[in-house]
């Protein structure tokens, strides 16, 4: 029994540790960028040796690999676990549509984290792969199936509607908060996720 206890704490702390690496590693990726950033700076950052960095994470890319996926399956979790989507297509999509938006607009660290991957999506692909692949892709396939499966929606390509639906909120989100332009392009979101709700489910009207 003592051993199995003793073990719990182990993993536990193994947790926290990775849990407080990831922390610094934000903080570092965000101040200085992915080209600018190092294990040493993490290390700092973390509050843990060097050799504690290198025994949870391979490389510096593997590392923000992590980052990216701990940060696409709170955001996937956020939007989807706590409220599956079930019911009334307006419905269900303007509170997505809300929803979405709200989580990104009022995350400054998620504004600051895009700037950083669109800086560094010429030099370092791979990286902004990953969050296509982690966070974006299954926001699409979840929404695609929603569709799919409201039939009274009349929707012919439901893959498709669903990258409008959720590339509109994306291109909203990116020029007004991470391009800084929402005094010069100005809309206000709830009219927004109006006129795209009415686009998708103006054939059940």
């Amino acid at each position: 029994m003592v051993r199995v206890k003793a073990d719990e704490v182990a993993r536990d702390n193994s947790v926290d540790k990775v849990e407080q690496i990831l922390q610094g590693a934000m903080q570092e990726f965000l101040q200085n960028g992915y080209a600018g950033t190092s294990m040493d700076r993490v290390a700092v950052a973390a509050g843990v040796s060097k050799a504690t960095v290198y025994s949870h994470f391979q490389d510096k890319e593997g590392l923000f690999k992590v980052l990216i996926e701990s940060l696409a399956h709170q955001k996937f979790n956020s939007l989807f676990d706590t409220e599956p989507m079930e019911g009334e297509p307006k419905i269900v999509l303007r509170q997505l549509g809300s929803k979405l938006l709200e989580q990104m607009n009022h995350d400054h660290e998620h504004c600051a984290f895009m700037r950083v991957l669109i800086g560094e999506s010429g030099r370092f692909p791979e990286l902004t792969q990953i969050c296509v692949r982690a966070m974006i892709k299954p926001m699409l396939e979840t929404i695609a199936q929603y569709l799919v499966v409201h039939p009274e929606l009349n929707i012919t390509d439901p893959e498709a509607t669903a990258r409008i639906f959720l590339g509109t909120l994306v291109n909203y989100h990116v020029t007004q908060d991470v391009m800084h332009g929402r005094d010069i392009i100005p809309m206000e979101s709830d009219r927004l996720i109006d006129a795209l709700t009415h686009l998708i489910t103006k054939c059940t009207d």
